[in-house]
């Protein structure tokens, strides 16, 4: 034990207090303060702390900080303000865990489970800074309600959007509920609050859509968004799946791509289209001409599909979604009203034309024509669909070609008890001519393919 005294606590005292000899360790004890002390090393350092016995519990022991930068005057208050809660029962771990604030917990959440366990932690921190930084980030977790949760989640549903409102709920549970199992916070204060009903979406591209979304698909300025939409498209594969896509998993040779953990944790392996590979051997080629030009700074790019941030792959393609489909919406308005009106074809291209470049001109340019033939713009809009109503569209096309449920659950690596069994059974040549199958009339629909021969899937914007 390191021998103590006790004094009173001044600047001058402390500072007059001598060190130690070498090995030892001096403990000098307020005689106004109880519990504080003051630390003094064979090197003269000087730190003050509490030393003080919780009601019923164990002795526990608070450093506050070192002399001289920390003052007297600033330790004896804090050092009271530390008894006082030790003799009400308040231990010093639970003290610090009332300051804790929601933003450091989710921190923690990200560092120890989320990233470690979770494909999508990306996606939770996206939905962390875009709905939670801002109402409960700075707050403390003792301060936190279930009307603030409630609060969040009703704003969000009045906006028009429930089951991102719901997707708000289910992280801010999931994070209180890992801070239980943890030992950081024992409440959820998002227990309890109602979430909106969801139907099931069965939108797709329907065959009259396909064109137009071809066509907006075709200008798309920035290769790597094209690409990306057409791969989610032709696969079918998960969004979160097809943006961290590695060169690594994927076979062009055998047309195979090699996902070893999906969103329900079964491997699944993708059969790749013959448009599907040449979209790939495109990308190929553009990483190798990227590495050629930087040969110098020797990077890699282990991704299909790369990108800026620390996650190395393409993160948020909803900027480039929302083109295409805006573009895709305004041209369906302007090929109703070529039609309507009886345009020869170099008058239609030239419509055609404005629509691809500049839709929300278009849409101005020809709203007379539009109100004389009762052609409404929203007749056209496609902003209600989202990414993954892709990789329900390869599926709905499956079906139209007579494929098998079992068939479509296997290349779409859907999980379902009834017919979990029939899924492991089937080999992958059913598969995989279903996929080429669905993949091939999608692009005939939407013009993309024509006597066998891919037209621009390749070709740069």
């Amino acid at each position: 034990m390191p021998a103590a005294k006790t004094i009173k606590f001044t600047k001058a005292s402390i500072a007059a207090t001598k060190a130690p000899v070498d090995g030892e360790r001096l403990v000098v004890r307020d005689s106004e303060t109880p519990g504080l002390e003051c630390r003094v090393t064979a090197n003269g350092i000087k730190t003050f702390s509490v030393r003080r016995r919780v009601r019923g519990g164990a002795v526990e022991r608070k450093t506050l900080g070192r002399f001289p930068e920390y003052t007297v005057d600033r330790a004896q208050r804090e050092a009271k303000e530390v008894v006082a809660d030790l003799a009400g029962g308040l231990s010093l771990a639970s003290k610090a865990r009332d300051k804790q604030t929601f933003g450091q917990l989710f921190d923690e959440y990200i560092k120890r489970h989320a990233r470690p366990n979770k494909r999508t932690w990306e996606e939770d921190e996206a939905k962390y800074k875009k709905h939670l930084a801002r109402p409960l980030g700075a707050k403390r977790l003792s301060a936190i309600a279930r009307k603030d949760v409630a609060s969040i989640h009703s704003q969000l549903t009045l906006k028009d959007q429930p089951t991102t409102a719901n997707r708000v709920l289910a992280l801010v549970s999931s994070v209180y509920g890992w801070a239980r199992s943890a030992g950081l916070w024992e409440d959820n204060p998002a227990t309890g609050v109602k979430r909106n009903p969801e139907k099931s979406r069965d939108r797709f591209l329907q065959t009259d859509e396909l064109p137009r979304f071809f066509a907006s698909l075709a200008v798309e300025p920035n290769e790597t968004i094209r690409d990306y939409l057409l791969t989610s498209l032709l696969t079918g594969a998960r969004r979160a799946d097809v943006l961290s896509m590695r060169w690594k998993d994927v076979s062009l040779e055998r047309a195979e791509w090699r996902i070893e953990r999906t969103k329900n944790e079964d491997p699944q392996t993708v059969n790749l289209s013959l448009e599907a590979v040449e979209i790939l051997k495109g990308r190929l080629e553009l990483k190798k001409q990227r590495q050629k030009e930087e040969e110098n700074k020797k990077k890699d790019e282990p991704f299909v599909f790369p990108g800026d941030g620390k996650s190395g792959h393409l993160l948020e393609p909803i900027k480039g979604w929302r083109r295409v489909l805006g573009r895709a919406s305004s041209l369906g308005y302007v090929r109703a009203i070529a039609s309507a009106e009886g345009w020869v074809d170099d008058v239609a291209k030239d419509a055609d034309a404005l629509a691809l470049t500049d839709p929300k001109g278009a849409l101005q340019f020809y709203a007379v024509l539009g109100k004389k033939h009762g052609i409404r713009p929203d007749a056209f809009v496609l902003e209600d669909l989202r990414i993954h109503d892709l990789r329900r569209t390869l599926g709905s096309w499956q079906a139209k070609m007579g494929a098998s449920l079992a068939i479509i659950g296997k290349s779409l690596n859907h999980r379902n008890v009834a017919t979990t069994a029939i899924y492991a059974r089937l080999d992958q040549d059913p598969v995989r001519q279903s996929v080429k199958g669905a993949a091939s009339a999608i692009l005939h629909a939407g013009g993309w393919k024509s006597e066998g021969n891919l037209v621009r899937i390749t070709k740069k914007s």
